[in-house]
């Protein structure tokens, strides 16, 4: 196999690609089906080869995906950042954003665990039968507005 010219970027497999933003081969090209990822045309030999930038487009989908961002959202991120007009504040504006989306989410799941320790504390742990039980009860309650 000859070697690259110094001047040439490294052109690299799917796998190869994966392996170094580590994802999997499949996750490639599920981003390519979702619009994230460009897919590359395919050589004489049927190989699709990605360049170095692919892979630090890859990490950017990940380390947003970490931070909450849905893939929608990575989608208008990456617009973001792929747009010469664009300034850092329209992206701490998204930022800003999902993190009050977040912070709601958070709270509203709060409510929720407070609500199910109401339940677990309102439970004589006996051994009654299932539809005696004081959970399920309540449950079928709060259906009609009465448990709360």
């Amino acid at each position: 196999m000859a070697a690259a010219s110094p001047s040439a970027p490294e052109r690299l497999t799917v796998g190869k690609l994966a392996a170094l933003a580590e994802v999997s081969a499949n996750a490639v090209r599920f981003y390519e089906r979702e619009g994230l990822m460009q897919v590359p045309s395919k050589t004489e030999r049927g190989y699709r080869l990605y360049g170095p930038e692919a892979v630090q487009r890859l990490r950017f989908i990940k380390q947003a995906q970490h931070s909450g961002f849905t893939l929608s959202e990575i989608h208008a991120l990456l617009q973001l950042r792929d747009r010469a007009s664009t300034c850092c504040s329209d992206v701490r504006s998204r930022v800003i954003e999902k993190k009050l989306e977040l912070e709601a989410r958070i709270k509203a799941m709060k409510e929720m665990s407070k609500a199910l320790d109401q339940l677990i504390a309102n439970c004589s742990n006996d051994t009654r039968p299932v539809e005696d039980c004081s959970i399920l009860a309540a449950l079928s309650a709060s259906d009609q507005g009465a448990h709360r």
